[in-house]
């Protein structure tokens, strides 16, 4: 199997029999990591791969993974296929492990699973190869706006939208971690590349996305493709002040309280998001200067013993809107006053809405 493409296209499912440290280096969407040989295992075969004859190192790997292992591990592979009919194995190179696995499932339930031909490494460089500037044929538009703006939510009524804060995992800011990781940026590679294919797919005229910096967060693009978003049009979504400090207090204090919750205690969610703001506070000190920064932290420590005794979140706009008009603002301000970017429209969100629907929604 080595249509690429079609894999991306129909979401096909993966079933990723390298070892657990390989798949956490770097997999694809849509794979499931179900290994032919453990970390162990494979450890000890490559010893001996190296001491000895490579029919020595196959020998020890029937040895490793036989009996009641092999049983296991030919039931899980089983039952995948079972759930997704449609499933493609893959190892590294495509090679003996792919093999291997294919030729036992075939033995004990008669099903021809097909494999990746050059394993994870030919599918991996044909995703790099779709994050070249040439293969996008898309003219891009980017859609600016302070921070708080409703950006993208906006966005996200448009199908032609890439979302890269979602890819990354990130809200693109100081305070923009979410309580799961953020994935390796081989993921965010391949999972970026995904969602380039299947714009370009759809032949749509234009690619909307947020005007970002080329970082976000950990993740970050490949500096080729950074350079042709930034040529990209530029809209500007002007939104108050009023409904910008509503919007911050919604997604990062409301919102990220509740998922700081689910994941802990009540209690302890609570904490661990006072502490994370804390510090998210901490690491831009310098840029605050030392009276801005005690006096963010001073409203911060009141607004939140002041939401736990009443459950009134109104005191964190004090810290937030600080934050907004004298760090983030300026920031923006200063951009905008010195981008190379063509400005071809601005305006309320309702403008802005109107403007994307009728010339760049295509």
């Amino acid at each position: 199997m080595n249509d690429f493409e079609s894999i991306v296209i129909k979401h096909l499912p993966l079933i990723d029999v390298r070892s657990p440290n390989e798949y956490k280096k770097g997999a694809f969407p849509n794979s499931i990591n179900l290994p032919l040989i453990g970390d162990t295992e494979r450890q000890l075969i490559g010893i001996c791969y190296k001491e000895n004859e490579p029919e020595a190192a196959l020998e020890l790997g029937y040895t490793l993974v036989s009996g009641a292992k092999r049983d296991s591990r030919i039931k899980t592979w089983i039952n995948q296929i079972n759930q997704f009919p449609n499933s493609i194995i893959y190892c590294f190179r495509g090679g003996m492990r792919s093999k291997i696995t294919q030729e036992w499932i075939k033995e004990k339930s008669f099903i021809e699973i097909p494999y990746i031909d050059g394993g994870y490494k030919a599918f991996r460089s044909f995703l790099l190869s779709k994050l070249r500037p040439s293969t996008i044929k898309s003219e891009v538009v980017l859609l600016g706006g302070y921070t708080g703006g409703g950006k993208t939510k906006l966005l996200n009524h448009f199908n032609n939208f890439i979302d890269l804060e979602k890819i990354a995992n990130h809200r693109g800011s100081s305070f923009g971690e979410h309580l799961k990781p953020q994935p390796s940026q081989i993921n965010f590679e391949n999972k970026l590349s995904y969602e380039l294919i299947l714009h370009q797919n759809k032949h749509y005229q234009y690619l909307l996305l947020e005007d970002e910096g080329r970082h976000i967060g950990k993740n970050y693009l490949p500096k080729p493709l950074s350079n042709l978003f930034n040529q990209g049009y530029l809209v500007l979504l002007n939104t108050s002040l009023e409904e910008r400090l509503i919007n911050t207090l919604e997604e990062y204090v409301i919102s990220s309280q509740i998922e700081y919750k689910s994941h802990y205690s009540e209690e302890l969610g609570l904490k661990k998001w006072y502490e994370y703001i804390t510090s998210s506070i901490t690491k831009i000190h310098k840029r605050l200067g030392n009276e801005r920064y005690h006096q963010i932290l001073k409203y911060l420590e009141i607004a939140f013993n002041k939401q736990l005794n009443t459950y009134d979140f109104t005191d964190h706009i004090a810290w937030i809107k600080i934050l907004l008009q004298e760090y983030y603002d300026p920031m923006y301000e200063f951009q905008i006053k010195n981008t190379n970017k063509k400005i071809v429209f601005q305006g309320n969100y309702q403008a802005v809405y109107d403007y994307i629907n009728n010339y760049y929604y295509k």
